[in-house]
């Protein structure tokens, strides 16, 4: 039997998943990063049968026939939709096992800090009904310090600051524990939509979901720096008082604006954390100084806005998109040491 189990576990292919609000990463032991797609699924509602998932899904967000609804089954991190969330798992575990449903693997997923006892308990749930022989958590924070390369097991504070999709997690770790954590349901989603409201506010324009995005990566800044000009971007959206479409300019000011407030959320959020931590800690990171993990981490200027706010040193990790990812990736190869920093059912 245990010849058996040994030879199961080589064949399973154990993996880690960044479950992400925006988009869901999956890590297989041995392997890397295999699967990097949006946590979107497209559904019929008059059947109720999903049509596609994942980079398929999105491509129909905004475009698809009044039945065809595209949804996000999870919200600011955490599930929202417990049966569409356990198919788009249960579609990407076979993606990559290449349809092979014999195949039961030891699953590792990334959470928020702040959710509940019920909200991991849903995701715990949602892992197992979709085929995983064993499933754990692990704080985003701690996942995205591993990731990033954080010397999280040492006496020593370390501070992340992981920018999602749904969710802000800031954590300051030592002795692989979280000391002090905060997590905001304030990121990248509440960015776009900042920038959804500026247009219909100031333009009577209604724009979607992919297009606010897009002006973001394209122009979104969260302060204006040195040797940075301004920029603007011609876009289209309805007119509200028309109805019909209609082309407009958003300047990259504009769009500071719009995102300030959620830039100072963030913000607040990593004064909170360093209000609470202790001296000792403190004095390391003034030392090391802060690291940006996550998607908003790439959005211009953050990292110069913040670190001339708190007078701290703030680096971007080398792949802030994939740190989650990493993360649970380091937690399967040692997971006899990293045991005590997830949880399980």
């Amino acid at each position: 039997m245990k010849l058996f189990d040994i030879f199961f576990r080589k064949m399973s292919h154990d993996m880690g998943i960044d479950l992400g609000t925006a988009n869901t990463l999956v890590y297989i032991k041995g392997q890397g990063i295999v699967l990097r797609e949006p946590s979107v699924v497209a559904i019929d509602s008059k059947t109720n049968a999903t049509l596609a998932v994942g980079n398929e899904a999105k491509q129909m967000v905004g475009r698809t026939s009044g039945s065809i609804i595209a949804v996000r089954p999870l919200e600011d991190g955490v599930i929202s939709n417990f049966e569409v969330t356990e198919t788009m798992i249960r579609f990407f575990i076979e993606k990559v096992h290449n349809r092979k449903r014999f195949l039961n693997p030891r699953v590792i997923v990334g959470v928020p800090s702040g959710i509940t006892g019920v909200e991991k308990r849903a995701v715990l749930d949602a892992i197992l009904h979709a085929g995983a022989s064993e499933a754990y958590l692990i704080e985003e924070p701690m996942a995205a310090a591993i990731g990033a390369g954080m010397p999280v097991s040492e006496p020593t504070g370390s501070m992340i600051v992981d920018i999602g999709g749904g969710t802000t997690d800031v954590a300051v770790i030592s002795l692989g524990g979280i000391v002090v954590s905060k997590s905001v349901r304030v990121a990248g989603d509440e960015m776009d939509q900042a920038i959804i409201d500026h247009c219909r506010e100031n333009y009577r324009i209604l724009i979607g979901e992919r297009t606010a995005e897009d002006v973001k990566l394209k122009i979104g800044s969260a302060a204006l720096m040195d040797g940075m000009d301004e920029e603007s971007i011609e876009i289209v959206g309805r007119d509200l008082v028309t109805g019909l479409p209609k082309n407009f300019t958003l300047t990259s000011g504009e769009v500071r604006e719009a995102l300030s407030e959620t830039v100072n959320t963030i913000l607040n959020a990593i004064r909170g954390v360093l209000e609470q931590t202790p001296p000792e800690l403190s004095s390391d990171i003034m030392e090391k100084g802060v690291t940006l993990a996550g998607g908003g981490a790439l959005l211009r200027g953050l990292d110069k806005f913040i670190e001339r706010e708190i007078y701290i040193k703030v680096n971007i990790a080398d792949d802030p998109l994939s740190c989650v990812a990493y993360g649970t990736g380091k937690a399967l190869e040692e997971m006899d040491i990293l045991k005590k920093v997830l949880f399980s059912e």
